[in-house]
């Protein structure tokens, strides 16, 4: 019986410590084989023909030639799987976000210390396997926020009486946080409220909301705990943290704590759909999964779906990775499955349907 082929990894970081540290950290993995590092793009070009990696991790910031028009190049030329590092810093966040407009499959913050690598080497190996998986997109083309946000809804939709425990909610791993935007991109700010969770690094999940809030015409912001979950409000769960729903008198509030992993994730999809169950939000939600890799949501979705809910997840065609999707489709816990430009359609038209339902019930009791 034959061994299986190894992922070939290329590092590429202007920080020898860096290199040495992702070097070690990967070639712990029996399945991964670093076959090079390069010092900047001009070096990684030629390790490129040299080594035909199938993995590319790069960092951004570097002289000579920075990352992002390295990977912008990369992109148009000889697209492949890319896991960026990048700094913890607000700049880096935005470097970070462009990187995957630009193609890049998923990013990881840096180590902020000289040796401090943590806890970093588990995740940067999931990131490398599901990078390995993935299928690379073309740079995506992100409109002015004045020419992306859909027209605020009239008077007359906002009252068109959807019922008060209506809620929508998204799970997400690799590939989601574009999934995410051109999704959230399309929805009107009349909707019910919102609960995300994406596999996000801690220090990036608040420049993540901030940035789709930039963009959408709901409110976008990273969840508090307590918050309230209001209609027209998109909640994300910060990294590092799990998000539950709960339902008291006056509506929905989340939770966010902390807690063991779920999946291998803090936060998980699973905690999210199965709080929202729990909670009695089964036969008013709306509940679905993008792309991402594992298995994290399906059991929640199952759940959900048994107490009524409607539910989807993104097809195989337009997943980044489809694992979380695939799951979730195999389990019998997704209804139905769609390309991700039908979900915000999608979205928008059960909400119609679930008000019209709402408003139509106590006439149809009328004699």
């Amino acid at each position: 019986m034959s061994t299986p082929r190894r992922i070939r990894v290329l590092i590429v970081d202007d920080s020898a410590v860096v290199r040495k540290l992702a070097s070690e950290a990967l070639a712990s993995d029996p399945e991964i084989e670093v076959v090079g590092t390069a010092v900047d793009p001009y070096v990684a070009r030629d390790r490129l023909r040299e080594l035909n990696p199938d993995v590319l991790t790069l960092d951004l910031e570097m002289p000579r030639m920075d990352g992002l028009t390295f990977l912008r190049l990369l992109m148009e030329r000889k697209p492949m799987p890319v896991v960026v590092m990048s700094s913890l810093t607000q700049r880096g966040s935005d470097y970070a976000f462009e990187a995957l407009r630009l193609g890049a499959v998923d990013f990881l913050g840096k180590p902020s210390g000289s040796y401090s690598f943590g806890d970093l080497g588990p995740q940067l190996i999931a990131k490398v396997k599901a990078a390995a998986l993935a299928r690379v997109r073309p740079a995506q083309v992100v409109p002015p926020a004045s020419a992306t946000r859909p027209p605020p809804a009239s008077s007359a939709t906002r009252a068109r009486g959807l019922h008060p425990r209506s809620v929508i909610l998204l799970g997400a791993s690799t590939g989601g946080t574009e999934a995410l935007r051109d999704v959230l991109t399309h929805l009107p700010d009349d909707l019910p409220g919102i609960a995300i969770v994406q596999h996000i690094p801690a220090t990036f999940s608040k420049a993540f909301a901030d940035r789709l809030n930039t963009l959408c015409a709901l409110e976008v912001r990273e969840a508090v705990d307590g918050d309230r979950l209001l209609p027209g409000l998109a909640l994300v769960a910060p990294g590092n943290f799990h998000l539950l729903l709960q339902w008291s008198g006056d509506g929905y509030h989340v939770r966010v704590t902390g807690g063991p992993p779920v999946w291998h994730q803090r936060p998980a999809v699973d905690l999210l759909f199965k709080s929202a169950a729990d909670c009695g939000a089964g036969p008013h939600a709306i509940a679905g999964i993008l792309t991402g890799m594992g298995k994290d949501g399906a059991e929640g979705l199952l759940r959900l779906r048994e107490k009524g809910a409607v539910t989807f997840a993104q097809d195989e065609a337009t997943s980044v990775v489809y694992g979380m999707p695939k799951a979730a489709w195999e389990n019998g816990a997704a209804q139905a499955q769609f390309p991700l430009e039908r979900i915000a359609p999608y979205l928008i038209g059960r909400c119609e349907i679930a008000a019209a339902h709402s408003t139509a019930a106590p006439a149809a009791a009328t004699p």
